[in-house]
């Protein structure tokens, strides 16, 4: 089916970013993902490519493009060309934290952080997990305590995807002890602010070339100029926040199902088994048509979610819809393909097996499927 989300200058931006992921990241990929890091440089390239001030105002050295088919297809890309994890650090950064620097930001806070947001010299991140709160943010013990005219920060957080490349990190904390979700808020920690430390360089079974970290705040000092959005209502500020998020990763989830998919029919094609092609094995043809099928109406789902959020109309229960859902597709076509590979899918130098590992997370991240089929389901009985 032909895909009608995409105008001529969404295409323009897709030759672009496949030529730049192309030249810039598939001859590097192999050494990332054995460093578990991505460098630097990296990301100063794709700054001054244009590709990570999308929706950063022209004033502030971005292309002032409030368009989400351009971060769409962006992440698409870097899915295509094997990185899951560079779409989720990237993606972090261009499609999650912007929204809150863009939308709630002051112009003196834009002024000071969003140039450098924009040509990739200021690596971002967002820090809600702790080691005792994921998806449920309201248990969150992170705190913040007003002091001498700002906030001074004391807790963990773990699990956070750019956490140790980072120069700036928004953090949920708890202003108001006693108030549940309605004392939670958001401030702005950069990476040189004293008592602020990153502990280990996570260690996951995939998306390696993406650094995950924990981080530290002992007695950190806050201006008040650090809080971003209003005092007590980050927890409101994060949900605002979620369907682009969710939406995102249901943007990767199809793109690495669609390659995947690709790379397997590719492959059932040239291998050869029992006197024919393995492709010519009905079960085999079975098992491609449903995971086609399936794709395809992932797709569409996902790419009219995409038109709607561009309309402002994108509901967090639409979008919860997608992310289960589509990250599940995820997981079981990794699964079939990687099955459809025999032995070879699971030697380690296969990209199925790579995908069937970086994949793997993204039924947890963003709202594990368990928690948004919960509120889906209390949603539609309340």
């Amino acid at each position: 089916m032909k895909r009608r989300l995409l105008g001529g200058e969404h295409l323009a931006f897709q030759d672009m970013a496949r030529t730049f992921v192309k030249r810039e990241i598939t001859p590097h990929l192999a050494q990332w993902v054995e460093d578990g890091l991505t460098p630097r440089s990296l990301w100063l390239s794709a700054g001054a490519t244009g590709l990570l001030g999308i929706s950063v105002p022209e004033e502030y050295g971005g292309s002032g493009v409030d368009d989400f088919r351009f971060n769409a297809v962006l992440v698409e890309e870097l899915c295509r060309a094997g990185s899951l994890g560079l779409g989720s650090s990237i993606g972090i950064h261009t499609n999650i934290v912007a929204p809150y620097l863009l939308g709630l930001a002051t112009p003196q806070q834009k002024a000071r952080w969003l140039p450098g947001f924009a040509t990739g010299e200021l690596i971002t991140a967002l820090a809600m997990t702790e080691p005792d709160a994921g998806s449920d943010l309201k248990s969150i013990r992170a705190t913040a305590t007003a002091a001498d005219g700002g906030w001074v920060l004391n807790g963990q957080k773990t699990y956070i995807t750019n956490g140790w490349n980072a120069d700036l990190v928004i953090v949920a904390v708890r202003t108001d002890p006693d108030a549940g979700h309605r004392g939670i808020s958001l401030v702005v920690v950069p990476a040189d602010a004293p008592g602020f430390t990153k502990g280990r360089k996570l260690r996951k079974i995939g998306q390696h070339e993406s650094d995950t970290a924990e981080l530290f705040f002992d007695d950190v000092w806050i201006s008040r100029e650090g809080l971003l959005g209003e005092v007590d209502r980050g927890f409101y500020h994060l949900m605002e926040g979620l369907p682009q998020e969710r939406l995102s990763v249901s943007v990767m989830a199809v793109a690495c199902s669609e390659t995947m998919l690709a790379s397997t029919l590719e492959y059932v094609c040239d291998r050869k088994a029992f006197g024919g092609r393995l492709a010519d094995l009905q079960h085999v043809r079975m098992t491609l048509a449903g995971l086609a099928s399936e794709i395809d109406i992932g797709r569409a789902y996902v790419d009219r979610c995409i038109e709607e959020h561009n309309q402002g109309d994108l509901s967090a229960f639409d979008a919860a819809k997608a992310k289960w859902w589509t990250t599940e597709l995820q997981r079981r076509v990794a699964d079939e393909c990687l099955q459809l590979h025999g032995g070879f899918g699971y030697m380690a130098e296969s990209s199925i097996s790579q995908s069937w590992l970086d994949g793997r997370v993204q039924t947890v991240y963003a709202g594990s499927t368990e928690t948004l089929k919960d509120y889906i389901g209390r949603q539609l009985t309340s």
